[in-house]
């Protein structure tokens, strides 16, 4: 992939070994990417292609010289082809084939062997026309492109890897397949050099891998540096991914814990500059991208802008705060900068500038906080487009691990070298400066990146993450049973953190924990850095996966749940108050951790043949055996479903209730605080509520003592719950989420919104109702009877199971105060419903993730203000909007200076179609560069031309318009003064590309009348055929219509 200096294209070699030519084409001021060309070399010689299939020669290299208007190819063969770029076409009689280079080789050297492919080719900056070919066999070649002949000959006898000229031409570098580099002297006499100047192996004397890529650079100091990657010992550190820099007397061996792409120096690219003086040294892994800063000592990593791992460690869990308040957000954001040992350890601004950011400042803060398998939890700037690292939070370091004594095995055999110490990763945003380690006099080891795909101990894993953002608590809940309360400190402490444990099985009989045991605490005073710091653990018994989470700061009170049952904790008093048990006596299963898993599959096979075989011989049975006690118990749940008064709609499907000994029926998979009624409907008060996966749902009433007038911290009384109802859904089909509506129809607010005046109090007079969504229906009770009021069955109606619910608030584009709550949902296939709330009834519908993306479903977060995220990778998270005024869109500027001459523009218009895409696609706006360097307005043309539609809909799939992720239309302008120009050429001559339609018809000609004031091509993807719409001034001259062309007056 090559950058097409100062002209805003890019050249890129496929697999195939094609070439394809994009441009930055813009209009109306937004730009995007846009193949221009492509080209594919011919076949071999003397290949009769009809034959067979054809033998295309394969391109292994590709160099840009003359300033982006030429490329070398090099090809397997040996050959080097030349090729015209802004045509995409070869250069007759400048082909370089291996025998011309084998005519100024000695006959000693050939024997009889090919050159073999070419690995390499370097150009000369400061002389265009000499290139610097390297064959495979090891064989150096300076070309005279002007001559047409060899200037110099170097004979290498080792594999070639890669090759690096020197910026004044008078020295190059080779690197090798045996983990050696050579330096060859351009300068010495004669035209053939036998043997380079110096030949080493830095990692020798062992066999070594090979050296895949080398640069030498120059400085005003009079070192250079010499940066490789690979070439280290083979047995020992064959599978470390190192880049390893070389200045004066001192190595330092950069060690990666991914696989390296590539690499490169920021420097000095003029010609008549004589030093290279590189300021930084950008890898690129197979994770991350990692810039350091070559100027400052110890070269310390610059931290970047965008494009940090999010998969540091494999995400687990992800939550997401919105409206942070602005005193909460600064204390993050010092945590996370005091993280690094020296917070300005690199003066280098990020040097890679790719345009400038022209949204708009966020007017609200949004956190998104992802757990990791490590037992880390990292807080992310999701106010705007890119997610910006801003602390990490690690729960490690209160626990023993396994990993310990692997670290102690490391840190013994330390002796040998290279030693690759665990320096570690940064443990926030920035990477820590790091001394170099004297290995030896001469050679330095560090490891760098944050991205650490192993981890010390899998029950350190989050599961749940809860954040109060108004007291700063916050809840982290893991694979081990472990529920960490956490406190924000601005000021470093050493404390002793208090340890409760809960028995969620209360003394059951026959129940054995056959999984993972608990994690061991560490014991005494334990350091804790600046930001959240630990407060009380709660250790779960048995020690199973948290799998809900809640926490209700005004009353100190964080409530858990695992597949055992559930609990509920004050942390005020350090003491439990609740806990209760929803296993079913033949729910086996939840006794087994998930490293016990494998042990049962073969009685989970089992139960489900039973089962299988269960609902066959029922069926087959159903009209013989009439009176007995299963036919019995499905009449009423059919008659309890359906009356026998109202007549079933044909649209809805049967649902067969689940059987109440389903395995991890106990399972609690929602946890909800709510000030609400529930023994009467005079009194209201705190009530905690609990949903488990064979549709339970449990309701306690709090005894929670009142704060004082004017403070914030309750009495240190205890609290008590009793239970207040007990509700179980018809199906059995676990339970999502549940919410309490107040008299107005409105979710009660947060805790400390009310009382703070932050959101309006609720409406304590009219009656409240509770939402309780499971994973087939959505159905409102009224509260503190628990009839039901209103329910929409969504598997009966769509055939699908419900995964994620949120409530959203959804503001109105028109009027500023007024805004819907809406219910938020997304289905097993991907689908995202919204629902009117009390009412329930469906608003919208989108399709959005592809149903078979199932860990993209599972990791799905829906926001307060309707929009979401999900994990379209394990390292790329998707941003969506459901809102029609709460959009993050990506919009930017390129400062890209055309090129004046005519033979460097594309036989493509510049106007040419935009995607539209759902979601927001990025938009681009180009600012095009004056003579002087600055950049020039943009002038748009919106205001001359006539209003366009927003959006035009393909008459082949209208409804699938309202899809989040469907593409609406791609259109694009051409002025009046283009179309005149291409009329002024050559009948003849084929229209441009953007102007023929390449669908099923054919090519389209384009007649266009003088008064038409623009014309817009729209592209109906995949399977429309290109239209052209027209907009007519107004006069009577219109267009050609023998053609399949489509008029319109003012509307298309």
């Amino acid at each position: 992939m090559h950058f097409l200096p100062g002209q805003g294209r890019l050249l890129i070699l496929l697999d195939d070994s094609s070439l394809h030519l994009w441009e930055i084409v813009h209009h109306s001021g937004c730009a995007h990417l846009e193949e221009a060309l492509s080209f594919q070399l011919p076949s071999r010689p003397g290949f009769d292609s009809a034959s067979g299939p054809p033998g295309l020669t394969r391109v292994t290299v590709v160099l840009l010289v003359a300033a982006g208007d030429m490329a070398a190819l090099g090809t397997e063969t040996g050959s080097v082809f030349f090729l015209d770029v802004p045509t995409l076409t070869l250069l007759e009689g400048q082909t370089v084939g291996p025998d011309e280079v084998l005519r100024s080789v000695p006959d000693d050297y050939r024997c009889g062997k090919s050159l073999g492919p070419v690995e390499s080719l370097q150009g000369q900056l400061r002389d265009p026309t000499k290139i610097l070919i390297g064959y495979s066999r090891g064989l150096l070649v300076i070309w005279n492109r002007a001559a047409q002949c060899a200037d110099r000959v170097f004979l290498g006898n080792q594999q070639l890897e890669s090759l690096c000229w020197e910026r004044s031409g008078s020295t190059l570098v080779s690197s090798h397949s045996d983990g050696s580099y050579a330096i060859w002297s351009v300068d010495a006499g004669g035209c053939l050099m036998m043997q380079p100047t110096v030949a080493t192996t830095p990692y020798g004397p062992f066999p070594c891998k090979a050296i895949n890529k080398i640069l030498w650079r120059n400085c005003k100091s009079g070192d250079h540096f010499i940066i490789f990657s690979g070439g280290m010992p083979r047995a020992s550190y064959g599978d470390r991914h190192c880049v390893s820099v070389l200045r004066a007397d001192t190595l330092v061996t950069l060690d990666f814990t991914s696989r390296i792409i590539d690499f490169f120096t920021v420097h000095s690219t003029r010609p008549e500059d004589e030093f290279d003086e590189p300021q930084a040294l950008a890898v690129l892994l197979e994770e991350e991208l990692v810039v350091l800063d070559l100027q400052t000592p110890g070269w310390p990593a610059v931290p970047g802008p965008y494009l940090a791992p999010l998969h540091s460690s494999a995400i687990t869990c992800s939550a997401h705060v919105a409206n942070v308040p602005a005193k909460l957000w600064a204390r993050i954001v010092s945590a996370g900068e005091q993280q690094s040992s020296q917070p300005a350890s690199s003066t280098l601004r990020w040097p890679i500038t790719g345009g400038r950011n022209l949204a708009q400042e966020p007017s609200q803060r949004g956190l998104l906080l992802t757990g990791h398998e490590d037992g880390t939890v990292r807080f992310w700037d999701a106010s705007g487009v890119a997610l910006r690292p801003l602390y990490k939070l690690s729960t490690a370091g209160l626990f023993q691990t396994d990993g310990e004594h692997a670290d102690s095995l490391a840190q013994a055999a330390e002796d040998d070298w290279p030693p690759f110490r665990k320096v570690g990763p940064s443990p926030g945003p920035r990477e820590p400066v790091l001394a170099l380690l004297p290995m030896s006099s001469l050679q330095f080891t560090r490891q760098v990146g944050c991205f650490d795909p192993y981890s010390d101990d899998p029950r350190l894993g989050v599961q749940k993450v809860a954040l109060c953002k108004y007291t700063a608590r916050m809840v982290v809940a893991g694979t081990a049973g472990q529920v960490l309360v956490l406190e924000l400190s601005d000021t470093p402490s050493e404390q002793t953190v208090s340890v409760a444990s809960m028995d969620l099985l209360q003394d059951r009989e026959g129940f054995t924990w056959k999984g993972h045991e608990r994690l061991s605490p560490r014991t005494g005073p334990l350091p804790w850095p600046v930001g959240f710091q630990p407060r009380v653990l709660v250790q779960c018994l048995p020690p199973a996966a948290v799998t809900a989470v809640t926490l209700h700061a005004e009353w100190s009170l964080v409530a858990f749940g695992t597949s055992h049952g559930f609990g509920l904790f004050d942390y005020q008093r350090k003491s439990p108050v609740l806990a209760r048990c929803t296993l079913h006596p033949n729910d086996s299963l939840a006794m087994e951790g998930p490293l016990s898993r494998v042990k049962s599959l073969k009685k989970s096979l089992r139960q489900s043949f039973r089962r299988i075989r269960k609902s066959r011989v029922s069926g087959k049975k159903r009209a013989a055996n009439a009176n007995s006690k299963l036919q019995e118990a499905n009449a009423q749940l059919a008659e309890q479903a359906c009356p026998r008064d109202v007549e079933v709609t044909p649209v809805q499907r049967r649902i067969e209730p689940r059987s109440a000994d389903d395995s991890l029926s106990g399972v609690v998979r929602c946890l909800y605080f709510a000030d609400t009624f529930l023994r009467d409907a005079a009194h209201h008060g705190p009530t905690m509520w609990a949903g488990t996966n064979s549709g339970s749902v449990y309701a306690y009433a709090l005894e929670v003592p009142a704060a004082a007038a004017g403070g914030e911290k309750r009495p240190e009384r205890a609290v008590e719950a009793v239970l207040g109802k007990e509700v179980q859904l018809m199906h059995r089909a676990p339970v999502v989420a549940i919410a309490v509506l107040d008299g107005r129809g409105l979710p009660l607010p947060e805790p400390y919104e009310a009382s703070r005046d932050l959101a309006q109090a609720p409406d304590m007079q009219g009656g409240h109702a509770v939402l309780i969504a499971s994973e087939e229906q959505f159905k409102v009770f009224t509260l503190p009877k628990v009839s039901a009021k209103t329910k929409f069955k969504l598997t009966a109606h769509e055939g699908c199971r419900v995964r994620k619910v949120a409530l959203a608030t959804f503001a109105s584009v028109a009027c500023e105060d007024y805004a819907e709550t809406c219910l938020a949902c997304l289905t097993n296939l991907g689908d995202v419903h919204v629902f009117s709330v009390p009412g329930l009834r469906p608003q919208v519908h989108y399709s959005c993730i592809r149903k078979e993306d199932i860990s993209g479903i599972a990791s799905c977060v829906f926001t307060r203000h309707g929009q979401g995220f999900y994990l379209i990778s394990p390292s790329e998270f998707e941003r969506f909007s459901l809102s029609a005024r709460n959009i993050t869109e990506p919009l930017c500027s390129l400062d890209i200076s055309w090129p004046q001459d005519s033979a460097h523009a594309s036989h493509r218009p510049r106007e040419s179609p935009k995607l539209s895409q759902a979601n927001g696609t990025p938009g681009v706006i180009l600012a095009p560069q004056s003579r002087d360097g600055s950049p020039a307005p943009v002038c748009s043309k919106r205001s001359d031309t006539a209003e366009l539609p927003e959006a035009v809909l393909s008459p082949m799939s209208i409804d699938s318009a309202t899809s989040a992720d469907t593409t609406l239309d791609t259109t694009g302008d051409v002025t009046v003064e283009d179309v005149k120009d291409f009329l002024g050429k050559a009948r003849t001559t084929q229209p441009p590309a953007a102007l023929l339609g390449a669908g099923t018809h054919g090519p389209w000609p384009l007649h266009v009348d003088p008064h038409l004031l623009t014309c817009r091509l729209q592209w109906d993807l995949p399977t429309c055929p290109a239209r052209v719409w027209a907009w007519d001034s107004g006069l009577n001259s219109g267009v050609d219509s023998d053609q399949p062309f489509l008029r319109a007056v003012g509307y298309p």
